[in-house]
C-alpha cells in the first residue's frame, strides 16, 4: 500500500515528539527508567523514520513484532522502576524473558498457537501495566492528573500493537488497508499522550 504525503508528515511529527522526548522529556529520571523509557522512544523514532522512508512495506518484515514489543516492555519497565519498588526486580525478569520469547518464537517456525499465545500474554501485561498503573498513581495521589495521559497513550499504544501483531499473525481485527491507514495518526497520538504525560506528572 503506498504512503502518502499525509502519512509521511504525520510520521515525521512522530519522529520529531518522539526526539524531543529523548533529548529534553526523561531529565531527572534515574538511570534505569532513563534507560528504558531512551529505548522505547528511540525504537518509536527510529520506526518512525524508517516507515516515512521505506513506507507501509516495512510492516512486512518479521522484525516487526519484535520492535512492537520492545517499545511498551520499555515503558512498563520504566514505570514500574519508578513507582512500584517491590517489583523492580520480578518485573525486570518478566521483561528479559518475555522479549526473549517473542523472538524465538518468531523467528523459528512454530506451526501451533505458541507464538500468538506468547504474544498475547507479554503485550497484554506490559499494556496493562502502562494502562492501570498511572491511573492508580493519579487516584491515590501520588501524581497529577495529567500523568492519566500516560494511560490514554497505553491505551492507543496496546491497539496499535494487537492491530500489527494480529495482521502478522495472519488473523487481523481490521483489514490490511484500514490499519496501515489510522497507523500514523495513532502513531503521533499515542506518542504526543506520552510526552504531555510525563511532562505533568
Amino acid at each position: 500500500m503506498k504512503i502518502t504525503v499525509p502519512d509521511r508528515i504525520l510520521l515525521l511529527l512522530t519522529g520529531l515528539v518522539a526526539s524531543y522526548q529523548i533529548s529534553v522529556g526523561i531529565e531527572g529520571f534515574s538511570t534505569l527508567p532513563m534507560i528504558a523509557y531512551s529505548t522505547a522512544f528511540g525504537v518509536l523514532l527510529i520506526a518512525s523514520l524508517l516507515l516515512l522512508i521505506l513506507g507501509f512495506d516495512l510492516l512486512d518484515s518479521p522484525i516487526v513484532v519484535i520492535v512492537t514489543t520492545i517499545i511498551p516492555l520499555s515503558l512498563a519497565m520504566g514505570l514500574v522502576w519508578q513507582h512500584l519498588s517491590n517489583y523492580r526486580i520480578p518485573f525486570l525478569i518478566f521483561a528479559i524473558i518475555g522479549l526473549f520469547a517473542i523472538i524465538v518464537t518468531r523467528l523459528i517456525p512454530i506451526k501451533n498457537r505458541l507464538p500468538l499465545l506468547t504474544l498475547v500474554i507479554v503485550h497484554g501485561i506490559a499494556g496493562l501495566t502502562i494502562f492501570l498503573l498511572p491511573i492508580f498513581l493519579v487516584f491515590n495521589g501520588s501524581t497529577s492528573i495529567g500523568f492519566i495521559l500516560i494511560s490514554v497513550g497505553g491505551a492507543l499504544i496496546g491497539l496499535g500493537g494487537l492491530f500489527l501483531a494480529l495482521l502478522k499473525a495472519g488473523k487481523p481485527l481490521l483489514s490490511r488497508e484500514i490499519i496501515f491507514r489510522i497507523l500514523p495518526i495513532l502513531l503521533l497520538l499515542m506518542t504526543a499522550c506520552f510526552v504531555a504525560g510525563f511532562a505533568l506528572v
